[in-house]
């Protein structure tokens, strides 16, 4: 495997010894987070027969150490750190009819959403999707946000919620349980996207000087939006980007479409790194400390660069506490089979 294709990519090998807290890491768990993601297609091309061997590990620590090399992946500027921020998955309440206070659609991909893969045509394009619609015979930018608020989508709808606060947070997270009224919970993750780019509704209330750049984080950005009811629409429409949904039958599964690992698995920018790779991650701030194995198993609109990762916490209040504030320096190596670079 190689990544001298890829734009602003430096490795450098390097040895165990060399990652922070290698010796503390639960190499039985570890080597357990690489067997679950060999059951994708990704990963086993990566990682080929090492797929097959470790089924019959005995000794994980030995296992990875023999078989694979860490290459530090570091930003142009070698002395940077990246960053790590967290995700969980949120839990909504809903109802499958549209009635008080349930009046906030999750939609499926609507129906005139048309996505072109540029790759088939392109291959240096391969990573890249356009996404519009058919008016005449010209294809142009689909709804944003704010029309599709305004103009009902022609799209299925799994269910209906009562925030788009946190309805919107949910297309963040990417996947998330609905708790219907009628008692039962449905799964949703994500299906598709209208075209439009990710912007951070963060930044914007930053730079209108809202909020303090050192006290954002999705706390003080929910709380900031139900103390300004009149100010959630012209918020949340700063990001035009919109998420559609499919409903699932089990807990947040990625990108990769294994189901998520709490502390396991994150979420990567594919340009950089590929999907099913093994990555060791060191990150600190005041509140966390992670040095630990991890797969790429799931992508995200906010997750641009190749020293960026985005760590799946679970589900659960402590999950969404931790996942909401996490902002560390990050340091990343990818796990390549010996003989690879």
């Amino acid at each position: 495997m190689s990544f001298s294709n890829m734009p602003d990519t430096n490795l450098y090998k390097s040895d165990f010894s060399e990652l922070p807290n290698w010796s503390q890491e639960d190499y039985a768990n570890a080597l357990e987070s690489f067997v679950r993601s060999c059951k994708t297609a990704k990963t086993q091309e990566i990682y080929a027969d090492l797929c097959i061997r470790a089924t019959d590990a005995v000794d994980a620590k030995g296992f990875l150490t023999t078989y694979f090399t860490p290459y530090k992946i570091a930003l142009p500027n070698s002395s940077q750190d990246g960053l790590l921020t967290g995700y969980y998955e949120p839990e909504l309440r809903g109802s499958l009819t549209k009635k008080e206070p349930y009046i906030y659609p999750v939609y499926r991909t609507p129906k005139d959403l048309v996505v072109v893969d540029l790759g088939e045509q392109y291959p240096e394009l391969k990573s890249y999707r356009l996404r519009g619609k058919i008016i005449g015979n010209r294809l142009v930018p689909f709804h944003d946000r704010e029309d599709a608020v305004k103009n009902e989508l022609d799209a299925e709808i799994i269910c209906y919620t009562d925030s788009k606060i946190d309805l919107f947070f949910l297309e963040v997270q990417g996947s998330g349980r609905v708790s219907l009224d009628n008692g039962s919970t449905i799964f949703v993750g994500y299906e598709n996207q209208n075209g439009h780019k990710y912007a951070s509704i963060g930044k914007y209330l930053v730079n209108m000087g809202e909020i303090a750049l050192e006290d954002i984080s999705l706390q003080s950005i929910k709380a900031w939006l139900e103390q300004n009811p009149s100010r959630i629409d012209e918020v949340l429409n700063y990001n035009k980007s919109m998420v559609f949904f499919r409903q699932k039958e089990h807990a947040a599964s990625g990108s990769l479409g294994v189901v998520l690992t709490p502390k396991r698995s994150i979420a990567v920018d594919r340009r950089y790194i590929p999907l099913g790779s093994m990555l060791y991650l060191s990150a600190q701030d005041e509140a966390v400390s992670f040095n630990r194995v991890v797969m790429a198993e799931d992508t995200g609109g906010a997750i641009k660069g190749s020293v960026r990762a985005d760590i799946f916490m679970g589900y659960g209040e402590e999950a969404k506490e931790v996942a909401g504030r996490l902002k560390a320096p990050l340091k990343l190596w990818i796990l390549l089979p010996k003989g690879s670079s």
